[in-house]
């Protein structure tokens, strides 16, 4: 069994985790989404469940905000509309001007980034996006620390698709509860948020997630009976 079959099996995930590749060129065999999404995140939804497809930097200027995070380089139109989306967010005290700094980005050069399946990935994931239960993430959050990639940031990472730069600049993971426009673009759940980590830490994860699987469901034992 795969470490993609095994992290979708051990955690009962309803929508499979999800590669995203940052890309020079499009990977053969490859289609070419077909349909602009409104934002980034979007597309995440289509590879959970089940579409394997890369986009190009004109595929992402829906949503000049995903763009930005992504590194993709906007048009005065796009740009100018980013900074009003921006305007208006501080104007309702979403958030600070000076948060606005913060945000994580991608600083390589754009060409295009490929989205699928995990299981039917055929390159490298740069990041692998899942999504869950309170529940399903709490494991994996553990595993990731027992691996000794465990998150050091905020769960909160708004925007939402600023998990995918912020894991790759740091190599590691991050807990990410997801925003009012992704949960609505992805339809996430009012019970599930988002676990994101690099590819490169996938075996290390999987290989601690059984193990900590089974504790989870030994301690829950011991602690109902505590309780009853």
């Amino acid at each position: 069994m795969t470490a993609a079959s095994q992290l979708a099996e051990l955690l009962e995930l309803e929508r499979q985790p999800v590669a995203v590749s940052f890309l020079d060129t499009p990977p053969e065999a490859l289609p070419r989404t077909e349909q602009m999404a409104a934002a980034g995140c979007a597309y995440w939804k289509r590879a959970a469940d089940g579409e394997a497809f890369y986009t190009e930097a004109t595929d992402h200027y829906g949503c000049p905000i995903g763009a930005h995070t992504h590194g993709i380089d906007l048009p005065e139109e796009q740009g100018a509309e980013l900074e009003g989306v921006i305007g208006t967010m501080v104007d309702l005290e979403y958030l600070e001007m000076q948060e606005v700094a913060g945000i994580p980005r991608r600083e390589e050069s754009f060409g295009v980034v490929s989205y699928a399946p995990l299981a039917k990935a055929t390159t490298d994931p740069d990041v692998v996006l899942v999504r869950g239960s309170a529940r399903q993430m709490m494991v994996l959050a553990e595993a990731a620390h027992a691996a000794g990639v465990a998150c050091q940031t905020s769960m909160v990472g708004r925007p939402t698709c600023a998990a995918i730069p912020e894991v790759m600049q740091s190599g590691l993971s991050a807990t990410n509860l997801g925003c009012v426009g992704n949960r609505v673009y992805t339809e996430l759940a009012d019970d599930e948020l988002y676990f994101a980590f690099a590819g490169l830490q996938l075996e290390k994860i999987v290989e601690r997630l059984a193990a900590i699987v089974n504790a989870n469901k030994q301690l829950e034992t011991y602690h109902r009976q505590r309780v009853s």
